[in-house]
């Protein structure tokens, strides 16, 4: 009787791939593709990060603030009073993005007279409270919106850089990126969306 010898064997069985492991490597593959496009998705349309520069939106923001914005927001809806969107002022694309509040939208006309906000002719009512505006800029003697055209505000109404000016003016729907929707933490107490 021969002994048989312990150490290396060189003799190659072959190995097949049966059903079951060919549809658990399947279903693998399809799910790393799915969650890969589904993070892509999400980061394209969500996930556009900023710094908020200057003191314009405080209280709501501050300077050097991170805010994600929405990009996908105004696909179907157009923006409405009171949202804060994202935009490059005359479609710069130089230019560092501005963070406003909307307060007039296509068709509105924007009066700023003795220090308050008129829209259309009524007070505007607005959520939070602000100072009088000391400088109504252009807004002096009223705007008329065009067709895609928007007045926006600073929140802090007596620093701020926004449509009062004429170097910034109306903003045009096509030079709006998004909506500013979630700060993120500068400390414990301001993460969360904005409002």
């Amino acid at each position: 009787m021969a002994k048989r010898r312990r150490g290396l064997s060189f003799y190659n069985r072959e190995k097949r791939l049966n059903k079951k492991v060919l549809r658990e490597i399947g279903t693998w593959v399809f799910w790393t593709f799915a969650m890969a496009l589904l993070a892509f998705v999400f980061v394209f349309c969500f996930g556009i990060r900023t710094s908020v520069i200057g003191v314009s939106m405080e209280p709501s923001l501050y300077n050097g603030q991170e805010v994600l914005i929405n990009r996908f927001a105004y696909f179907w809806v157009s923006p409405k009073a009171g949202d804060v969107v994202v935009f490059l002022p005359n479609g710069n694309e130089n230019s560092h993005y501005y963070i406003k509040r909307i307060v007039g939208v296509p068709g509105d006309t924007v009066l700023i007279q003795d220090g308050l906000v008129y829209v259309n002719g009524e007070p505007y009512e607005e959520a939070g409270v602000y100072d009088r505006i000391e400088d109504a800029g252009i807004a002096q003697a009223g705007v008329t919106l065009g067709e895609d055209e928007y007045f926006v505000l600073g929140d802090n109404r007596n620093n701020s850089e926004d449509s009062r000016s004429s170097n910034v003016g109306v903003v045009k729907k096509d030079y709006i990126i998004g909506i500013a929707w979630f700060r993120l933490p500068e400390n414990e107490t301001s993460m969360g969306f904005i409002e």
